[in-house]
């Protein structure tokens, strides 16, 4: 249950009666709001191991995705950082794509996830990569609108897709926040997310072992081993915590530190929630969320020096924990779907009027 799939509850509530098609399936990892859902799966997830391995069979979610029966639905909203758009809508349907990112490992970061594989994968990402990206651009064509979660993505959807896109923000549950008094506020600083390659959360832990300062990193992920072989005694890797211990690490920061390029980046708006200042590279979706000075300060390089002198810089700011989480509240659950539920009927609208008009 992360960010798309928070998306996908928030759909549910505007459209109550809605089926959902995903790959694969796993009850016991899936929100009570969703299993509430009629949920069908693709033959992905009748292939060996696949809720644990769904991603290395993606070469064959073109071919999946393109069996879904969708016959019988007037509106069909697709939410996706993969392949999902791919369906095949039947004949007066609207098909409207929420579009996380253009595949990252196939446009705009082929070349860092390339870099970074293992010898057999470097070898075959070139002819894969091909493959999918040819079916990704053409895929594009069978979606009537798109709607991007930052003005980042919608940048990459007209250079990759050449369309446009709204751009309507993902749901954050700012209300799930505290906010405590100056006297309240730890010592530490704070890291949490998925500890991915493409996050650079070894910069985050490199800037703390050399400043000694603390730092507590939350998550987990493909790097946290290697984060925990790294890291000096005043950087604490806790590794996956629950929604509690997060909150609370949230809350008693003295920033939250935001070491990557995100398409949108639902964390520094959980942090400024909690009134508490977001440390992030200049770059991306933090652009869009993060007020420099405001409600937090950037960095400009992708370097440990570069987050040691934002620390020291951010330390130089008085900044007003009540006005960081009212800035917050911009990107709430509810003004996304009030937002999206206005641009849905606009656009239905608009269809509806455009078939009158060929009649």
């Amino acid at each position: 249950m992360r960010g798309g799939e928070k998306v996908i509850e928030a759909l549910c509530r505007l459209y109550p009666d809605a089926d959902i098609f995903t790959h694969v399936y796993v009850p016991e990892k899936t929100s009570a709001a969703l299993r509430a859902h009629r949920i069908a799966t693709s033959f992905i997830s009748r292939l060996p191991w696949a809720p644990k391995f769904y991603q290395r069979y993606l070469p064959l979610m073109p071919l999946a995705l393109e069996q879904l029966d969708l016959r019988g639905y007037d509106l069909i909203i697709s939410s996706e950082s993969g392949p999902a758009k791919g369906i095949i809508p039947p004949p007066g349907s609207l098909h409207i794509c929420y579009c996380h990112s253009p595949m990252r490992y196939i446009w705009n970061m082929f070349h860092e996830y390339r870099d970074r594989a293992g010898f057999v994968t470097r070898l075959i990402m070139p002819l894969l990569a091909h493959y999918i990206r040819n079916w990704d651009a053409i895929s594009a064509s069978r979606v009537d609108y798109f709607v991007a979660n930052s003005q980042t993505v919608a940048a990459r959807i007209r250079r990759y897709y050449r369309r446009d896109a709204e751009v309507i923000f993902p749901p954050v549950d700012v209300d799930a926040f505290d906010r405590l008094p100056s006297d309240k506020i730890g010592d530490f600083h704070l890291m949490a997310g998925e500890l991915v390659r493409y996050k650079r959360p070894e910069l985050a832990v490199e800037a703390f072992n050399a400043s000694g300062e603390k730092l507590v990193v939350i998550g987990g992920g493909e790097m946290l081993a290697h984060l925990r072989k790294i890291a000096k005694p005043n950087v604490t890797i806790m590794g996956p915590q629950p929604f509690s211990v997060l909150k609370d690490h949230y809350a008693r920061c003295r920033a939250l530190i935001f070491p990557g390029e995100e398409d949108f980046g639902i964390v520094p708006v959980e942090a400024m929630a909690s009134g508490r200042p977001v440390i992030a590279y200049g770059r991306g979706g933090a652009t869009e969320t993060v007020i420099d000075g405001v409600t937090g300060v950037f960095f400009a390089e992708q370097t440990s020096d570069a987050i040691r002198d934002a620390v020291s810089r951010l330390d130089g700011l008085t900044l007003d924990s009540e006005a960081i989480a009212a800035h917050a509240r911009n990107f709430s659950s509810a003004l996304f779907e009030e937002r999206m539920r206005a641009h849905v009927a606009r656009l239905m609208k608009a269809e509806a009027e455009a078939d009158l008009g060929r009649g």
